[in-house]
């Protein structure tokens, strides 16, 4: 099978070093052969960029964001394309996948008009002092298999309307749409500007520890992320990492029942739960505990699943198949630590589906609990003491999202006040968009993205004193 799929170096598509077969998750089946990049396309991506970044950075602001819309319009103009190509590379309902790709170039244009700010912070008779933001150079994004469009797409826009140049990694399981999004910009940008590179999981060391790259942007694993900052730390690169979350909800007394079944399900089971900021335990009061467990199983057991090109498909499988693998594990602790309600099995045959799973009777302690799953199986934790299941909470050493159910806001909010993570939702959950500041607590991640603050992420801070 010939690659179809080409590598973005220095404004060309080439063919890779070797190749590496993309399996669609849902049938085991071969969807495309594509580029893959070896360590010397890797450095010739990373010296094209560096040799691009100047000019680029001296491309007039309003320019940079000219292009920057042209790349999302050819976004919109492949959407339909590009959504069959992440069905079939990453297994999420074509619904989804369709939403993901306009989200990519919502996410794109909101960051092409972002105001780069400029402040002056004294102006008087003895200094003129302001405050400026420029680019930091070359930056790698490196990128996860759950998002595989989305999260290169809100990655590379602000780094570039910045005026830094850009080199796309994505994970080795979900190359296509990267190396699509790749495609686009090949007609757009200046050669060097944008470059997407696909490897086996053999590149991040080059990428962590090269001098020629001023910051990673990493979305991923915890347990990657601690690597990644290892390796950057002899080049003191800036770094960004949105890394694992174990989210809890809690659930109140006066939570309405049919709401939270509605809206933690969503959360928890969307895109097979392999969702970072994914509801992934509740704690549930006593009082209703058997009633929204009754309610949630009733709701989960109605997920339709399967390939995600069918209709009526709400949930696809695994992405890959170490993921499903931990997911049988887990599948195998909620038997036996707790009573399984709904689900509960894997599907036969060459897809990698697990059933969307309820668990309850099960307490912290247990894996299914303590550590994230990354999969579609949700254990319920019964509590009577607030204080106490606040502790286990905060007890973890994730910190991303969080989640309280009540129909009593004013006190839902002070227990938000009390969660340790980035975001706390109320009544809701699994929320985002550009306009809202994204960013973990403790081991979920240091750095922020979307909103200016992320932006500024990817610029340098430059204190420009005058004295009269």
């Amino acid at each position: 099978m010939t690659p179809a799929y080409k590598l973005l170096i220095n404004g060309k598509l080439v063919d890779g070093a070797a190749a590496l077969d993309v399996i669609n998750p849902a049938n085991g089946q071969t969807v495309a052969r594509v580029a893959r990049a070896s360590q010397e396309q890797a450095l010739s991506a990373i010296g094209a960029a560096k040799a691009a970044q100047s000019g680029w950075a001296a491309t007039p602001l309003e320019k940079r964001r000219a292009l920057l819309h042209k790349l999302a319009d050819g976004i919109d103009a492949r959407r339909d394309e590009i959504a069959r190509t992440l069905v079939q590379e990453q297994g999420k309902p074509l619904e989804d996948a369709t939403a993901e790709v306009m989200y990519a170039g919502i996410f794109v244009r909101f960051f092409a008009d972002m105001a780069i700010p400029m402040e002056v912070v004294q102006d008087d008779a003895t200094h003129h002092i302001s405050i400026h933001y420029k680019p930091l150079g070359v930056v790698a994004g490196i990128t996860p298999w759950n998002f595989p469009f989305l999260i290169p797409a809100y990655k590379l826009a602000p780094a570039l309307v910045l005026g830094n140049t850009f080199i796309l990694k994505p994970a080795p399981t979900t190359p296509l749409c990267s190396l699509l999004l790749g495609q686009i910009a090949a007609d757009i940008f200046p050669a060097g500007v944008v470059n997407v590179i696909v490897d086996e999981n053999d590149l991040g060391q080059l990428l962590s520890t090269h001098a020629d790259i001023a910051k990673v942007s990493f979305t991923g694993s915890t347990a990657t992320g601690r690597k990644i900052m290892e390796a950057s730390a002899n080049t003191l690169k800036r770094l960004t990492l949105e890394l694992g979350g174990n989210d809890a909800g809690i659930v109140l007394p006066d939570a309405d029942v049919e709401r939270t079944a509605q809206g933690i399900a969503a959360s928890a089971f969307g895109n097979a739960g392999q969702v970072c900021i994914a509801t992934k335990r509740v704690y549930v009061h006593d009082s209703v505990y058997d009633e929204i467990s009754d309610a949630l199983a009733k709701v989960v057991s109605a997920i339709p699943v399967g390939d995600g090109l069918q209709q009526g498909v709400r949930m696809g499988p695994m992405q890959n198949r170490a993921q499903y693998e931990k997911a049988k594990h887990y599948l195998e602790v909620a038997h036996r630590d707790g009573k399984v309600i709904a689900g509960g099995n894997v599907h036969g045959g060459e897809g990698l589906f697990v059933e969307p799973t309820l668990v309850r009777d099960i307490e912290d302690g247990s894996p299914l609990v303590d550590e994230e799953q990354f999969a579609p199986i949700l254990p319920l934790i019964r509590y009577d003491d607030l204080d106490h299941v606040i502790d286990k909470v905060n007890s973890s050493e994730y910190g991303l999202g969080g989640s309280v159910w009540s129909s009593d806001i004013e006190k839902a909010t002070q227990i938000a006040h009390r969660i340790q993570s980035g975001t706390v939702w109320i009544n809701h959950a699994t929320h985002f968009g550009p306009h809202i500041p994204f960013g973990g607590a403790k081991q979920s991640g240091i750095g922020s993205e979307f909103t200016q603050d992320g932006m500024l992420e990817f610029a340098q801070r430059t204190v420009i004193s005058i004295a009269h």
